[in-house]
């Protein structure tokens, strides 16, 4: 399949322009790169994160703030990140801070309670991302505001947010949502309609889906153009981000690599072939600062692979750190006999494989195990589903989990209501908060059966992750505002399960690159100040000692070296080491065998 490469020019670009995609395929360095472009062409370009993982600092070399900075060595480039901590802080203030001094303590308290809900994040960050599309005034000296977004799922929250909420202010007649005041919201709602506006005008707006030649990345990015048309987003196009070409007919490893991407790309041809589609190649350096952005566009000719498979650029005096296999992990894991096993780490890394792997070999060595997932993306491990003896399936679902969490609460309280109370409630739980509530209560659900028995939890990306364990103190709030105070044992013993270093395991996963592995040490910091204590890093998909003769896959073993060495002897208690498949680990046997891979230390 021949397809363009990507090259972004001034006279075809929108003045809005999304990324969107799996976690790990790139959208930050393609949502940076085409900046980069568009600026050095004499655009004005606004670049805008609205990831809480976001990593924009890092790729640009600029630290950043909420508010727009000039990136150095790029006229025309400012950039900015919507911190959705921040925002919800700047909006709980802006509808309390007028009021103190006239209300009593007890009654701002029970305010800043009511907007203290991961459904507040959401709105507030909403709040500002919508400034730049839905007031014409935020952005009038920028040509271009290009849009780094979260991975998929919260991108199709965010986007659908501004019809979501128009539609409650619209039905809502009680005057307070589970944000609190709804003034708060109806100073926005012109803002907000001109925002679902924008996004559906195809001349204002385009959305760049992004993807890897990889079946899994594909199949997400096929969902979510199907999803955003279906909210009027149809202006879309299709990068496909690092694919890979060799000339060495006879390494394995590089015709492997080839291969795999072909195959991904011929399987979801008719959705390649539904849009405008293009490749960015696979590049030989981590794409950091505007030196390595501009490589990514333009690519890097002392790079090139080398037809006869000579080893090119080789480093000397380097040996690789002390590193265990995922068995000699699970070998410990299994002495405690049960509990919970969660993989955490920057979308696209493996936590899925990861997960899948040490489920099937507990359950190899006798335990019962349970194998759950709350990302929507998941997909490795619904293919285990009854191949292996002891190993139980479940994927936790929003919409059945709402629809479930709901109906209970109607039964419950709802009979005890006349039909005007009756009306009040149902318009409380068309909220969005009810989700969260609902998602929250079916994770603490599956991390409670690690009493009986192992519970291996593939949690969702990193943002998403820190939201649902940050919901634990604010849901009780929650179900006090909303009167409903009855709460499983599981929940209430939450927070105590997590913190509990005997029952709750977290493996932290990783790419040997630089985004991942300090993504990962930012998560690192932020569960030791949740005083949850990380047990142990798993580096996946690492090149090393793969004994290819490509050019660019040796360059990028080389440049694996240093994230190799600053995960095992500055970041992790105990590390263990994945090396990359010819082909992906999938069913019982594919993943006991990557568990059980063992680096084989050269003398």
């Amino acid at each position: 399949m021949n397809l363009p490469l990507y090259r972004p020019t001034a006279a075809e670009s929108t003045r809005f322009l999304f990324f969107t995609g799996k976690g790990g395929v790139g959208k930050t360095s393609l949502s940076c790169a085409t900046a980069l472009v568009l600026a050095e062409v004499g655009r004005r370009v606004l670049l805008v994160s609205t990831d809480p993982a976001s990593n924009l600092d890092e790729v640009l070399g600029t630290r950043l703030s909420n508010r727009p900075t000039a990136i150095p060595g790029v006229p025309g480039l400012s950039a900015l990140n919507i911190n959705p901590s921040e925002a919800a802080a700047a909006y709980r203030e802006r509808l309390i801070g007028p009021m103190r001094g006239l209300l009593p303590a007890a009654a701002l308290r029970s305010m800043e309670e009511q907007l203290s809900g991961s459904c507040t994040v959401e709105i507030a960050a909403f709040d500002e991302f919508s400034a730049f599309i839905g007031n014409p005034d935020a952005a009038r000296e920028y040509d271009h505001v290009i849009f780094d977004t979260a991975p998929t799922g919260h991108t199709l929250r965010l986007m659908s947010l501004a019809k979501a909420w128009d539609q409650f202010l619209d039905s809502n007649t009680s005057g307070t949502s589970c944000l609190g005041p709804l003034a708060g919201l109806e100073k926005q709602r012109e803002i907000y309609a001109a925002t679902v506006s924008t996004l559906a005008d195809a001349a204002a707006t385009t959305l760049v889906l992004v993807s890897r030649p990889q079946h899994a990345a594909l199949r997400e990015a096929e969902r979510t153009s199907r999803e955003l048309r279906a909210i009027g987003v149809g202006n879309q196009c299709l990068v496909i981000n690092g694919t890979f070409t060799t000339a060495c007919t006879t390494d394995e490893v590089a015709q492997a690599m080839q291969q795999r991407g072909r195959a991904a790309l011929e399987k979801s041809a008719g959705f390649i072939e539904s849009m405008p589609s293009f490749v960015v190649p696979l590049r030989s350096i981590n794409i950091l600062g505007v030196d390595g952005l501009r490589v990514l566009m333009n690519g890097d000719d002392s790079a090139r692979a080398d037809a006869g498979g000579a080893a090119v650029g080789a480093e000397h005096g380097w040996s690789p750190p002390p590193m265990e296999s995922l068995a000699d992990l699970v070998t410990d894991l299994e002495k405690q006999g049960h509990g919970v096993i969660m993989t955490m780490g920057k979308g696209g890394v493996g936590k899925t494989t990861v997960a899948a792997a040490v489920a099937v070999m507990l359950a190899q060595r006798g335990h019962a195990v349970h194998l759950s997932t709350t990302d929507p993306a998941a997909h490795v491990a619904q293919t285990l589903a009854g191949q292996v003896p002891g190993l139980s399936l479940s994927k936790i679902d929003p919409a059945a989990e709402t629809a479930a969490y709901t109906q209970e609460v109607m039964a419950a309280q709802g009979a005890q209501m006349d039909e005007a109370g009756r009306s009040l409630l149902e318009e409380d739980l068309r909220s969005p908060c009810t989700e969260e509530i609902a998602v929250f209560r079916a994770f603490a659900r599956e991390v409670g059966q690690g009493t009986r028995r192992f519970v291996v939890l593939d949690t969702a990306p990193t943002g998403h992750t820190l939201l649902l364990l940050d919901a634990s103190e604010a849901y009780q709030r929650e179900l006090e505002r909303q009167a409903r105070s009855t709460q499983p044992e599981e929940v209430l013993r939450l927070l105590e399960h997590l913190r509990d270093a005997e029952f709750t395991r977290i493996l932290l996963v990783t790419l040997p690159e630089a985004t991942p592995v300090h993504e990962a040490a930012a998560l690192q910091a932020d569960l030791r100040r949740a005083r949850i204590e990380p047990y142990a890093w798993v580096i996946n998909q690492s090149l090393l000692n793969s004994g290819s003769g490509d050019a660019l896959l040796q360059r990028r073993e080389e440049a694996e070296h240093r994230y190799l060495s600053e995960v095992a002897t500055e970041q992790a208690r105990r590390t263990a080491w994945l090396p990359w498949q010819p082909e992906e680990p999938v069913g019982p046997e594919a993943l006991a065998h990557l568990g059980s891979a063992r680096l084989a230390v050269q003398a």
